[in-house]
């Protein structure tokens, strides 16, 4: 890696390879609840700061949704400041009336009969709401369809959404997030005890009887193979416990920016990590219950309390050693930094700045996700005028992905976590069964 290759896969805003990569794919750009009236109030109004670039969204009083550049095309100013009337967003400096296209309905200031209003329009970008999600298109053309994952086909009941603010480029989140050896140290807890909020850990594996925190402290290294899909990539990670059986766990890379993996035997979540500049990103999580509907009141409000609104950024960080505790590290978690693996990746991906400097890394065989992941990101920056980039041919066709945590004391793994993943889907009453 040279300095010269870390910047193509860093940079995102616009005119960048990188950048011009990620805008060929919907991204997140706001939750439904941050325009959500009964949330926010009569002014559904929030400033989105997205691959670079400075936008607004909002709902107008039809419910419609719209997303423009922040700074109007009169005088730049911030228009997240706007009113909301008359059917569209207005500028408080001279009164300019925006729809949610980016139409120009009104210049109050110009006489009567004037039509220069006819002559303006504001940059819009085509949005979509799914399942607690405001995904936004900021490619050129026509946007495709969202794609057929089971977090935007999934009943509404069946899905919960949230967000929150890491200050690191996108790539260090979403590298921790393809890198499945990290789970044996970095969340690994040093004793067993009752289950709480971010200790996902505690959970039995399978029918083993072994929670997955015992697993991770007592299995050898762990094997970890990447296999290509129609998204991106596939990892399987095998863990022997000590011959007794072998846990296998599939976890996704879907490109460019997201992941799919397994929290229980009847949730998955599936996390895009979201450039807000080449600095900072979001990550945004939708979990995806295949059993009981999820409990939405309940999941935000176990997360709302570590989080500091309205810009979601985490109340632990670099400033507060993100909560290290050097008795906590003596005889409890292998950090000394909670119970909360989300503090854990945290501190992953911040702690190395910004930017990580990647020229002095050395990375090691079990990163196999990660080289992967960096040479497809490389791989679509050179081709992507070819309409070569994964996932974009029929999007609606993808299916899943699979994110199983199973054991097995047989030879045949592929078989262990598609019986795993078949039986949930069936289960489901509404996950349809994947092709592969």
């Amino acid at each position: 890696m040279d300095a010269a290759e870390n910047r193509l896969l860093t940079e995102s805003g616009p005119g960048t390879p990188g950048g011009a990569v990620l805008r060929q794919y919907w991204q997140p750009a706001a939750l439904t609840e941050e325009l959500d009236p009964s949330q926010v109030g009569d002014r559904p109004v929030v400033a989105v700061d997205l691959l670079g670039e400075a936008l607004v969204a909002f709902r107008d009083q039809r419910g419609e949704l719209g997303l423009l550049s922040r700074w109007c095309a009169h005088r730049g100013v911030d228009l997240s400041f706007g009113r909301l009337e008359d059917g569209g967003l207005r500028c408080v400096f001279h009164g300019w009336l925006f729809d949610t296209a980016g139409s120009c309905l009104e210049t109050p200031a110009e006489p009567p009969d004037s039509t220069f209003h006819t002559r303006v329009c504001q940059r819009s970008y085509p949005v979509i709401e799914r399942n607690g999600v405001i995904w936004a298109w900021l490619g050129e053309g026509e946007p495709p369809p969202l794609p057929g994952f089971d977090c935007f086909i999934a009943p509404t009941q069946q899905v919960f959404a949230f967000k929150g603010r890491w200050d690191c480029n996108w790539l260090q989140a979403q590298e921790v997030g393809i890198d499945p050896a990290h789970a044996a140290f970095l969340h690994r807890f040093l004793e067993d005890e009752e289950e709480t909020y971010g200790q996902q850990f505690r959970a039995a594996v399978a029918d083993t009887g072994v929670s997955v925190t015992k697993l991770m402290r007592e299995a050898g290294p762990p094997e970890i193979t990447a296999e290509p899909t129609d998204y991106g990539f596939r990892l399987r990670t095998l863990r022997d416990f000590g011959g007794r059986f072998t846990h296998v766990r599939i976890s996704n890379c879907i490109f460019p920016n997201a992941i799919a993996v397994a929290m229980s035997p009847t949730m998955t979540i599936m996390q895009w990590h979201v450039p807000i500049d080449d600095k900072s990103c979001y990550w945004y999580s939708m979990f995806v219950s295949y059993g009981e509907p999820v409990d939405a009141e309940v999941m935000r409000a176990q997360r709302i309390t570590q989080v500091e609104l309205p810009g979601y950024r985490s109340k632990t960080g670099r400033a507060q050693n993100w909560g290290f505790d050097p008795v906590e590290q003596s005889g409890t978690t292998y950090t000394g930094m909670g119970p909360d693996i989300n503090v854990h990746d945290q501190w992953a991906v911040e702690s190395p700045g910004p930017v990580f400097d990647r020229t002095g890394e050395h990375l090691s065989p079990s990163d196999v996700g990660i080289r992967t992941h960096r040479r497809q990101l490389l791989a679509a920056q050179r081709e992507r005028s070819e309409n070569t980039l994964i996932g974009t041919a029929r999007p609606e066709t993808m299916r899943g992905p699979a994110a199983a945590d199973a054991a097995t004391s047989e030879g045949d793994y592929d078989a262990c976590w598609r019986s795993f993943e078949a039986a949930r889907r069936s289960a489901s009453g509404w996950a349809p069964p994947l092709d592969d």
